[in-house]
């Protein structure tokens, strides 16, 4: 036998020793031995942590704009993203039919004027009776009102910006035909410095947060540049959709900074609001989902029990507790892998 095939011997006979003394020291306890654990006392205080939600960048002056009647686009005068002035005229629609409704509108007003002015003598004279008068009278002012609708359909056959913003969306172009109320553009707002931020929370999170409570905002792309502001809107009901909720933050210096509708960010928010719960290790939950979890207790220091918890804030080392705890003096920290419910332990230092 040459040397080097002794040595390859010896080496595996040493690799053949060492994986028996580790299975020997990760070895499963028998059924019914006592497990040992170490367990840490459990103290309920005050968590205030920081809630973090992402969203977009929107103004409340977001509208969608549209013709009062049906008809043919002539013009629209403006593309997506170009800045607009309040009053400034955004489209037109064609107006051959509605120029037409006015002028007959005008027609048929000088024509119960006439009549009225006649039944007016008449009625002077003796010659008309007091209900033919009262008849014209009627006549005239159904008219006047007519000719008022037609020269505000006539008005409202142009579309100018409801306030100084951007041009969001065009939904339409020239020579098509549109119905009454169909949207042609949506605008926004932002002279006002109106800037806000939505962000989405869940139904935990959005119980801590109260109006007035500060926040700050970053954006996608420049998430070391943040933008102070408060909380100022909540929403009363979950989306049907997703089930989450919205907060609105009031952003208070957004001019430095490049804004544009819908941009994605970050929001961090600071609860006034303080939680009762309990802090402990992160190596002792188990089986988190959500914001649900389980872990382990004892309150005999002899028998092991698994209960569910109601979780806050989870980072690297530690994980918020809201509830679950109440009435358990002690945790089970380590040790947890080879546990079940009413499993024997026994207490290490």
């Amino acid at each position: 036998m040459n040397t080097r095939l002794v040595i390859l011997i010896l080496f595996a006979a040493g690799l053949m020793t060492a994986c028996g003394k580790s299975d020997a020291v990760q070895q499963t306890p028998d059924k019914g031995e006592s497990i040992p654990v170490k367990v840490a006392s459990l103290k309920k205080g005050t968590l205030s942590s920081p809630i973090l939600a992402s969203g977009n960048f929107t103004t409340n002056e977001e509208t969608l704009l549209s013709f009062k009647t049906g008809g043919i686009v002539q013009k629209v005068y403006v593309e997506e993203g170009e800045a607009v002035k309040k009053g400034q005229v955004l489209a037109a629609l064609v107006l051959t039919e509605v120029q037409s409704g006015l002028n007959q509108a005008k027609l048929g007003f000088e024509k119960a004027q006439r009549d009225y002015e006649r039944a007016e003598r008449l009625y002077q004279d003796s010659v008309a009776t007091l209900e033919q008068f009262q008849n014209s009278k009627t006549a005239l002012e159904i008219a006047r009102q007519q000719l008022n609708t037609a020269e505000f359909n006539l008005t409202y056959s142009q579309i100018r910006a409801t306030e100084d913003g951007f041009v969001l969306r065009k939904f339409v172009n020239d020579g098509q035909q549109v119905s009454s109320g169909s949207p042609v553009l949506q605008t926004n707002g932002t002279a006002s410095n109106s800037w806000k931020f939505k962000a989405t929370v869940n139904d935990s999170n959005w119980s801590r947060i109260a109006l007035g409570d500060s926040a700050t905002v970053s954006l996608g792309s420049q998430e070391d540049l943040f933008i102070p502001g408060k909380i100022t809107r909540k929403s009363q009901a979950a989306d049907p959709v997703s089930g989450a909720y919205w907060v609105e933050v009031q952003l208070e210096k957004p001019d430095s900074i490049n804004l544009a509708s819908g941009m994605f960010g970050r929001s961090t928010i600071y609860p006034t609001a303080k939680t009762e719960g309990w802090q402990i290790p992160y190596s002792a939950l188990l089986d988190a989902q959500g914001d649900e979890g389980f872990v382990f207790v004892t309150d005999d220091q002899k028998s092991a029990k698994k209960v569910a918890v109601k979780l806050g804030k989870i980072s690297n080392e530690t994980v918020q507790v809201i509830s679950g705890l109440e009435n358990f003096p002690y945790l089970i920290i380590s040790g947890s892998a080879y546990l079940n419910d009413q499993s024997p332990i026994q207490i290490q230092e």
